[in-house]
């Protein structure tokens, strides 16, 4: 779909001169939203006044120090007002803000500042010391900012914010111009700087919080997933802020009981997570019940959902959890079950607003029924990643965007997810779903997680083995592997049953909770 159709679609009119952070705020503020609140985190309430204020102060103290139109500066920082100021104040400067995972080593950091040329560093205090080895040894690298209470030599964000006016004049920007970027996360090398436009923030709320998720300026939302990720950035940035809504942002890992304490006593009523944390919860036994949360919705993203998950946490809570996907490239969700069509266990249908297909190795579209590449064309594709021609060409084919994700679709329309091109198996000439094999040991009541590789047996034919993490309460033994793959066989053919089970503490994990199988195939 070409964006003029997706335009009047969603009512939005964009002008030629655009600025995504402008338009995030003004149109709070002209709804009269000044005093309403827009984020909670560590240090209080803040309106979206304050947002107005501290976006204009940061824009005025990056100009101040020198940073230019387009340039990058690189933002390595905690879920806390201050990363929305600073995203949203470099973008009504024109500056390029690069959010970067928190959860990194010195050495992806070295690499992404010397990637993105970064003219400046925004870091929390907490995370300083992963850069402070070669901190000098990034040429363009000119300013190293720090939030915090400690600046550590550096200049402080808070005396920067201080010392700044309240009043800025947006720089002109378009609304193809480069507005952000987001770095993939590196599964298969190094990671890629995303390169994306002014248009693309509001086209994710436009086309999937609105019409999909319902948010509304009574709502408030809290995302497991944190403002670096794109999946974090649109549930806790871009969508509550379109529709004058308020986020929680929580600073911390967002482990068991620190999500169960921010459902219980700051009352969200949309969560975002992932299958893993929805596990999480559920073996924690601390989860409130329907009745004691004010939750009306949930999502999820990362990885698929296993069906079972889904039926346990309705069980529990009452609530349902719209499972769909999108990737750092395409910026949100854009395939995803809504909340008056869901199908357990599958991905659901093309957001209106997207086009999908299904290909072959060859580019070329598969037969129906077949399994095939996920490919993507819409309007918030990512232009490019930033110094990877060829890789950007491998990814992005015209109008359609390679996700690397095996996928079937039934006659109805609904997307039912195989797994990651590079983790499927071939058993007897046939590929196989590790997903599809997951999902039947997961419906056993012993397992919390599991993970399915392909692995060769005594002939050097590959087999499918599952990792198994158990619930509390229960033990590991051979009686138990048995059983689990006994269990296995009344929902698989006899293929794609597990040959071997191996019991683990934990799975491998990256830091957005997506299981890390090929650490398990080594």
């Amino acid at each position: 779909m070409y964006r003029e159709d997706v335009m009047a679609e969603t009512g939005t009119r964009f002008d030629d001169e655009y600025n995504a952070a402008v338009d995030l705020i003004a149109r709070n503020l002209a709804a009269g939203r000044a005093d309403k609140p827009a984020f909670i985190d560590i240090n209080g309430t803040h309106t979206y006044g304050d947002v107005e204020r501290l976006s204009n102060k940061v824009a005025n103290a990056m100009t101040g120090l020198g940073v230019r139109r387009e340039q990058r500066v690189l933002m390595c920082m905690l879920d806390t007002v201050d990363f929305v100021a600073v995203f949203l104040g470099c973008i009504k400067a024109g500056i390029v803000p690069v959010p970067v995972n928190t959860r990194l080593t010195a050495k992806d950091y070295s690499f992404m500042l010397d990637d993105s040329r970064a003219a400046a560093l925004v870091v929390s205090e907490p995370l300083y010391p992963l850069f402070e080895k070669d901190i000098d040894a990034h040429p363009d690298l000119e300013k190293v900012i720090v939030s915090g209470a400690d600046s550590l030599g550096h200049k402080s964000l808070s005396d920067l914010i201080a010392g700044a006016s309240d009043s800025f004049e947006p720089e002109r920007t378009r609304l193809d111009d480069m507005c952000f970027w987001l770095y993939t996360s590196g599964t298969t090398g190094m990671p890629k700087g995303a390169v994306h436009l002014h248009s693309h923030l509001i086209e994710t709320a436009n086309l999937y919080a609105k019409p999909i998720l319902g948010i509304k300026e009574d709502d408030v939302v809290y995302s497991a997933a944190k403002l670096f990720f794109a999946y974090g950035l649109g549930n806790g940035l871009t969508f509550p802020m379109a529709a004058g809504a308020t986020a929680i942002l929580h600073a911390g890992p967002p482990d068991a009981a620190a999500v169960v304490s921010i459902l219980r006593d700051k009352n969200p009523t949309i969560f975002y997570g992932v299958p893993t944390l929805y596990g999480m919860l559920l073996a924690s036994g601390q989860l409130p019940k329907q009745g004691e949360h004010a939750l009306r919705l949930c999502t999820s993203a990362g990885e698929a959902l296993p069906a079972e998950l889904m039926r346990r946490w309705k069980e529990a809570t009452g609530t349902d959890i719209l499972d769909g996907i999108g990737t750092t490239e395409m910026l949100h969700i854009f395939l995803s079950n809504s909340a008056d069509d869901i199908k357990p266990g599958t991905t659901g249908k093309p957001i209106p607003g997207y086009d999908l297909r299904l290909v072959d190795e060859d580019g070329n579209p598969v037969p129906a029924g077949e399994m095939g590449t996920l490919e993507v064309s819409g309007p918030t594709s990512a232009i490019m990643y930033w110094n990877q021609r060829e890789k950007s060409r491998d990814t992005f084919r015209g109008p359609w965007t390679r996700t690397g994700d095996k996928y079937t679709v039934d006659a109805d329309g609904y997307y039912t997810y195989a797994g990651r091109t590079d983790d499927m198996m071939k058993v007897g000439g046939i590929y196989v779903s590790p997903f599809e094999v997951e999902t039947a040991v997961l419906t056993h009541e012993c397992v919390l997680e599991v993970a399915v590789v392909g692995q060769p047996d005594q002939d050097d034919l590959v087999k499918p083995k599952a990792y198994v993490v158990l619930n509390q309460g229960h033990s590991a033994s051979d009686d138990l592997a048995q059983a689990l793959i006994d269990h296995a066989k009344a929902e698989l053919a006899a293929f794609k049953r597990p040959r071997w089970i191996e019991f683990v503490e934990e799975l491998p994990k990256t830091a957005t909770g997506k299981i890390q199988r090929y650490k398990l195939r080594l």
